[in-house]
């Protein structure tokens, strides 16, 4: 901790030396490390960050943490997942309250908070929500082999949570997206490094609290990952079984708050709902439409997802990887009811993560204008402020979707299996002369 900016910077270059060897030795996993990129701002921001910078980033991120401890309305979301507790801890069911909309093992994972005092949740909640978007954010940097005391390490993560509104908003009501925020990246890398089956488990364990990544189960579906998808099902079902012999009436959850959920709620989640399905409606789009241009789009999602999978890269899958769980998601978003604006929050640090790549869909000034409507401080009309800016959220949450869906359909280099013929020796094909035997062998994962 007491060295010197010049020493990082000789340790840095020399990790950056060894990852680039490595990489030249057929290792199969690029990342940003390997020399330089060939684009001067990303290798400014690759190099160490200066003692200050991890100070004013600590700084700002304790900051916000801070006053929204002090604000009035903090953790209005996890209200409802704590009152499901301390219902369940007075013996009576959870799902008497229409807006509790969790599987029966979020009931479970909320006790501990249930038994805290209410001034200690007050300082502890928003710390923890900072917290589990770091995780995700450390996660994301780490696919992609980014160093961690790097100006974009340090200094993005706090120029996102100062710039990037839904940060705010996350940390401030407490919403247990954040821990799909953090799973998703976590999981990711689990499985860049060959541990499907931790990966599932991951999952598993965030869907148990709240069941936001369960679309992720078509990357294990795939990928024919059947242990980690084993993992990511068997989990939440086993907690939320254990859930439902402990509290009464657990039927409720299939009589009154699934039809809720199914029909997008009501009137009090509508103007936060940046659904296509349930913002066209309000730009005067009939309703049956909207439904079709949704799903349409989220099936164009899909298809793309899988496309994106079937095409390799030459490194060591981890951009395929990155690209397919989040274009499921954001095909997901798309049609799920509701949509809110901190939903994009379990992609978009593995998306500004993956800028270190000259091919990402980051270096596009479309994933920046999408991000436009979201930066906190412009001052935009009030229309589009207060109870409709889901106008804003729908914008940045189609432009993604198409933009990555774009980027996932594009043609690539494909990888073939060696060529055989009776008699003769093993060769490639002309296109893939220069692929090394061993990766055109094998598949990424």
């Amino acid at each position: 901790m007491g060295l010197r900016p010049s020493i990082w910077l000789m340790k840095w270059e020399n990790q950056s030396v060894g990852i680039r060897g490595a990489g030249d030795g057929g290792s199969g996993h690029g990342g940003a490390g390997g020399g330089t990129s060939g684009n001067r701002l990303i290798d400014w921001l690759l190099q160490p960050a200066a003692r200050s910078w991890q100070v004013l980033s600590l700084a700002v991120l304790l900051g916000i943490a801070v006053s929204t401890s002090l604000r009035a309305n903090w953790g209005s979301d996890n209200a409802f997942v704590v009152k499901a507790a301390e219902t369940l801890l007075a013996g009576g069911s959870p799902y008497e309250d229409k807006r509790f909309l969790y599987l029966p093992s979020a009931v479970i994972m909320a006790v501990p908070e249930a038994l805290l005092p209410r001034e200690v949740l007050r300082w502890l909640l928003p710390l923890g929500m900072s917290g589990l978007l770091g995780v995700g954010w450390l996660a994301s940097l780490r696919m992609f082999a980014v160093p961690l005391r790097s100006r974009f390490a340090v200094g993005g993560f706090a120029v996102f949570a100062l710039a990037f509104k839904p940060y705010v908003n996350l940390v401030l009501i407490g919403n247990w997206t954040a821990i799909s925020a953090a799973a998703l990246p976590v999981a990711l890398l689990l499985a860049q490094r060959h541990r499907w089956g931790s990966a599932g488990l991951v999952v598993g364990l965030a869907i148990a609290c709240k069941p936001m990544l369960v679309p992720l189960g078509l990357l294990f579906l795939v990928a024919r990952r059947w242990r980690g998808l084993a993992a990511a099902v068997l989990v939440p079902l086993g907690f939320s079984l254990a859930g439902a012999l402990v509290m009464p009436n657990p039927s409720l959850f299939f009589t009154k708050t699934l039809p809720f959920l199914l029909q997008g709620q009501d009137a009090y989640a509508l103007p936060w709902d940046a659904s296509p399905i349930a913002v066209l409606p309000r730009l005067g789009v009939p309703a049956p439409l909207a439904v079709l241009v949704a799903f349409a789009g989220a099936g164009a999602g899909l298809w793309a997802a899988w496309v994106r999978w079937r095409r390799e890269d030459a490194d060591g899958g981890e951009l395929r990887l990155v690209e397919t769980a989040c274009m499921v998601m954001l095909a997901a978003f798309l049609v799920s009811r509701p949509s809110f604006d901190h939903y994009l929050l379990v992609v978009l640090p593995l998306l500004l993560a993956s800028l270190v790549r000259p091919d990402s869909a980051a270096r596009s000034p479309w994933f920046w204008a999408a991000l436009g409507p979201q930066l906190a401080g412009v001052p935009w009309p009030s229309e589009l402020e207060a109870k409709r800016r889901a106008f804003k959220d729908c914008f940045t949450l189609c432009v993604l979707a198409g933009l990555l869906a774009r980027r996932c359909l594009r043609s690539g280099r494909v990888t073939l299996e060696p060529v055989t013929t009776a008699g003769s020796p093993s060769r490639t094909e002309p296109e893939c002369a220069a692929t090394p035997a061993e990766s055109a062998s094998r598949t990424a994962f």
